[in-house]
């Protein structure tokens, strides 16, 4: 259910904490613990107004001195008790919330991480990483202490109101006639705070997003001397959330100080009533002094609960929105009962009258009627103008997308029968852009496979010829590359993805501008390693510059989705045409 202004209801909002008691669950022993040494703290704490009781009652006199001692030595005791059950409290409360929320981070990531490439094209990274961070963090506040506090507040109240009326009922009865008048702005002013905690963590994330974009985009910021133009707009951000969370903050602080000025003018006004009745002989001071104690502790634990009401709030704010990257669902997934490839793969593709529409650009035709065989160990190329739907073969391969009509099928199976894993274990990728992460040398071509030895990587390396460059830094194949490999030029990188994919060893090969960032000295050498790559397996090429696909055992012109001539270079030379024309303007001009 949601209100007129399109939000959703306090019930419905608090209800999104039902998400983290998956995460709870397993650790119930440190649960219990903590409700365990809960009680017991707030028993000691209840006991301790007794002891001022008797102080009061029995007086400084010499003869009450052994009574006197005997109380003090009794309140040590409970002092000692509320100590240990304080300290051991907090560490079951703590360790749980600890526990809790890495359970939370693992698995939310391990979802994002499967969704497929659809989720990331239409999601800011920058915002997905504020969920991952800023709104865990904001629930294992609520989590390791805030669920401690309120329940401590809450166990405090009900015993303090409970000793209250067993103290003297009837100023107990005053005191309870006064509690609705200070739950009514712990309801009203915690449905504002809610909202604002929302829109708080929003902004929050609008600039991570932003400082994501323009941190990865750091030599592109510095070639056009943006850095100042992007600082004012990420202080624009911070602003924008800086008074998101001011409003919260002030809303919050309203509320805390509306409460604590009913309570305490309550509890005073109830307290003047006591006072009278000491002056007329009807109530002894101890037991006023006894009640006015059990008055503070519950005028305390109310003030608590209605601080916490904003963390509570904020935390079912922070979990409503990793709710909804945990109710994101792939488009491309595993059959139910996938279909095994025939063993050895071949490498037989086929695509059958393939129709695919990007969703980002429905009304627009990527591929139109596309109809292409490729034998086992054949070498195609595709070329074509920018936007012809090359790198669109290559993510169908891949499963990034289905197409809305044909099929595409390896070694006679549909793609959709096949597990992802089987279907994307027999492909070899080298993209055009080269991730790089932020590890060693070796991790980085390990990242082909996994399980590989190092005289394996090494041997990758060598093929590549990416040896030679590795084993001059610092370091070797040991030496970290930095963030997204700053370390490397755009060549370097390319070689790194060659690497990878001879360590592969997949019956595919995909190759989308494999050479694109190579001088021509490297790029001969590489080619010869390409050849010895691409024999034994399919291989399909993407290449704007025509001479690197001549070796291919046919060439595939694409033009507008669709394919317009096929052949080898020299016939296609000799057909005329559109690859006729590319060629002359690559060769010629």
């Amino acid at each position: 259910m949601t209100d007129s202004d399109g939000t959703a209801r306090p019930a419905r909002r608090l209800g999104a904490l039902r998400l983290l008691w998956p995460f709870v669950k397993p650790h119930w022993l440190l649960a219990i613990g903590w409700l365990v040494f809960l009680a017991t703290s707030s028993g000691a704490t209840l006991v301790l107004p007794l002891a001022v009781r008797h102080v009061i009652d029995q007086g400084f006199s010499d003869s009450n001195a052994a009574a006197i001692n005997e109380i003090f030595l009794g309140l040590f005791g409970v002092a000692l008790v509320l100590a240990f059950a304080t300290a051991a409290r907090y560490f079951c409360i703590t360790l749980l919330g600890e526990r809790a929320l890495a359970s939370l981070r693992e698995q939310l990531y391990a979802h994002v991480v499967k969704l497929d490439v659809g989720f990331f094209e239409r999601s800011r990274v920058g915002e997905l990483i504020s969920r991952l961070g800023t709104d865990t963090e904001v629930v294992q506040a609520l989590v390791g202490s805030g669920i401690s506090v309120a329940l401590r507040s809450l166990v405090m109240l009900l015993g303090a109101s409970a000793m209250m009326v067993w103290t003297s009922p009837r100023l107990a009865g005053l005191t309870g006639l006064v509690i609705p008048l200070v739950m009514v702005p712990i309801l009203l002013f915690g449905r504002r705070v809610q909202k604002l905690s929302r829109a708080s963590q929003d902004r929050l994330a609008d600039a991570a997003a932003l400082a994501n974009e323009t941190l990865n985009a750091a030599p592109a910021v510095k070639a056009y001397a943006r850095e100042d133009i992007e600082s004012r707009r990420y202080g624009v951000a911070i602003m924008r959330a800086l008074d998101s969370a001011r409003q919260r903050i002030g809303m919050r602080a309203w509320l805390t100080a509306v409460v604590i000025v009913l309570f305490f003018g309550a509890i005073t006004l109830v307290l003047w009533a006591g006072a009278r009745d000491v002056l007329a002989h009807t109530l002894d001071a101890g037991v006023l002094g006894q009640f006015v104690l059990y008055a503070v502790f519950a005028a305390g634990s109310i003030a608590g609960l209605s601080e916490v009401w904003g963390d509570v709030m904020r935390a079912a704010g922070a979990m409503e929105r990793i709710g909804e990257l945990f109710a994101e669902r792939a488009e491309i997934t595993s059959p139910a009962q996938p279909v095994s490839l025939p063993r050895p793969v071949r490498g037989a593709l086929h695509f059958e009258h393939v129709g695919f529409h990007y969703p980002t650009r429905p009304d627009t035709a990527a591929l139109e009627d596309f109809e292409l065989a490729i034998q086992p160990g054949e070498t195609v190329a595709l070329v074509g103008p920018s936007g012809a739907g090359k790198s669109t073969v290559l993510a169908l391969l891949l499963r990034f997308y289905d197409p809305q009509s044909g099929r595409i099928t390896l070694d006679g199976v549909d793609l959709r029968a096949l597990a992802l894993p089987e279907l994307r274990g027999t492909i070899a990728l080298v993209p055009q852009e080269t991730a790089i992460f932020a590890g060693t040398a070796a991790d980085n071509i390990r990242f082909g496979r996994q399980d590989a030895s190092d005289a394996e990587v090494h041997a990758a390396a060598h093929a590549a010829e990416a040896h030679e460059f590795i084993s001059d830094m610092q370091g070797g194949y040991a030496a970290e590359l930095g963030e997204r490999g700053v370390r490397l030029s755009g060549g370097q990188r390319q070689r790194i993805a060659i690497a990878r994919a001879i360590l592969r060893d997949a019956p595919l090969l995909l190759l989308d501008e494999a050479t694109s960032a190579l001088d021509a000295q490297s790029e001969a050498a590489i080619q010869q390693a390409l050849q010895r790559l691409e024999q034994g397996r399919s291989t399909l090429v993407i290449a704007h510059r025509l001479a690197t696909v001549q070796r291919a055992d046919r060439i595939v012109v694409m033009d507008g989705g669709r394919i317009v001539a096929q052949g080898t270079h020299e016939s296609l030379l000799a057909e005329g045409g559109l690859y006729a024309e590319l060629a002359h303007l690559q060769f010629v001009a």
